[in-house]
């Protein structure tokens, strides 16, 4: 156990010490933990041997309800009235979107199967939430509040239906079936038992856990840990009725930040503290878990699968759900641009590998070099294409005439 201890540390000091690197060479946090993890695994000098995908899915699932329940806490619901309409559906129908023009262009380009390019375009279709949060915070941009609440609602509204299209197609293309109205229609319950336990048990879980923490008496401390503790006990509770534990844990939090009157600043900041722990050792974990000797060749399609994602799905699928809502141009190429993807497609491609059916980890290598294709691009480049669209107010030093 000590040996166990003494590793697991060291992992999570590296992790954490990288955060002043990433920032100091303006590369994403989340794309130097991934790194880092590649770094320490088994084609690094550490040679860390881990491959138990199975033990991967469960401790990522952990990591993401956390993850998820400290953005909905961080989210000032009362602030997002604009956003609502355009993040709902851009983590509906533009998660669908994007998850058939990505297959389409698989089965097209690439040669896959319809079924195996459909679940690889469901399982890269969500934009990240852990990705989301910590890029728009690390990069700074004063983009509008608007703007800023549509992309982090989206992000920790999507996993839904990424997941239930995921789990759809995990199990078409296990039992060799074709994709047909007649499986589509099928499928319509379990979306409904998704989405509709999802957001009832994460708001009645959210208003529960308001009045427990307001109403229990307890030392100051004990408040942040039974803020959690209610948190996963809605997201486990809600995955056991057959719901979405993700999308109602995201709820619990936003519902908690908006009704609870106990000391708040010290349940986000317990929160913030967990979520950067989550993210830093799930990151380290899917790092780990990558062979990057055998990433080398699926290189050439996932790069064509990452630029079809980036420069036409996501554009497409916000032209479609979002521009109707009064965005100007330049806010709607930028909705464009930041659809981050991070630990959620790694995570997903796990589903289909750990399955009895013909995916093999060759998918899982596929999606996690989208995933670092877009990190590097897209979550590089906020800042700068922020400016470029004339989206962040000049600052007295941008200012030309030497003055605010």
């Amino acid at each position: 156990m000590e040996a166990v201890i003494f590793l697991v540390g060291i992992l999570i000091l590296f992790g954490i010490l990288v955060v002043p690197l990433s920032r100091r060479i303006g590369a994403p946090i989340l794309l130097i933990v991934l790194a880092t993890g590649m770094f320490l695994g088994e084609d690094g000098p550490v040679a860390i041997q881990f491959n138990d995908y199975s033990s991967a899915y469960a401790l990522g699932s952990v990591a993401l309800a956390i993850i998820l329940f400290a953005g909905g806490l961080e989210t000032e619901v009362y602030k997002t009235r604009g956003a609502r309409m355009p993040a709902v559906l851009l983590a509906t129908f533009g998660v669908l979107i994007t998850a058939v023009v990505v297959g389409v262009f698989a089965t097209r380009v690439i040669g896959m199967p319809l079924e195996v390019g459909l679940l690889l375009g469901a399982v890269v279709a969500s934009t990240d939430a852990a990705a989301t949060f910590l890029l728009i915070q690390q990069s700074g941009v004063g983009i509008s509040n608007r703007l800023k609440n549509t992309l982090i609602l989206e992000s920790g509204l999507n996993d839904p239906v990424a997941i239930f299209l995921t789990f759809m197609l995990t199990a078409l293309v296990d039992a060799g079936a074709k994709v047909s109205t007649e499986s589509l229609l099928g499928s319509l319950p379990l979306l409904a038992n998704q989405i509709g336990f999802g957001l009832t048990l994460g708001v009645a879980g959210g208003w529960v856990s308001a009045a427990l923490i307001d109403r229990i008496t307890l030392p100051q401390g004990l408040y942040p840990p039974l803020s959690l503790v209610c948190g996963l006990i809605v997201y486990s509770g809600t995955a056991l009725t057959g719901g979405s534990g993700f999308l109602a844990v995201y709820i619990c939090g936003l519902i908690i930040a908006y009704r609870a009157k106990r000391p708040i600043e010290r349940i986000l900041h317990f929160n913030e503290g967990l979520q950067w722990l989550s993210q830093i050792l799930l990151f380290l974990m899917l790092g780990l878990l990558v062979t990057p000797s055998n990433l080398v060749s699926k290189l050439p399609q996932a790069l064509l699968l990452a630029a079809a994602l980036i420069f036409v799905a996501r554009p497409i699928a916000v032209l479609v759900c979002a521009a109707p809502f009064g965005f100007r141009i330049k806010e709607t190429i930028f909705l464009g641009w930041v659809g981050l993807r991070g630990a959620v497609p790694i995570f997903l491609a796990i589903v289909p590998v750990i399955t009895p059916g013909p995916v093999t980890v060759d998918f899982f290598n596929i999606v996690f070099v989208v995933v670092v294709a877009s990190l590097l691009l897209q979550g590089s480049t906020i800042s700068h294409v922020a400016r470029l669209l004339g989206l962040v107010p000049p600052t007295p030093k941008d200012d030309p005439r030497g003055h605010a």
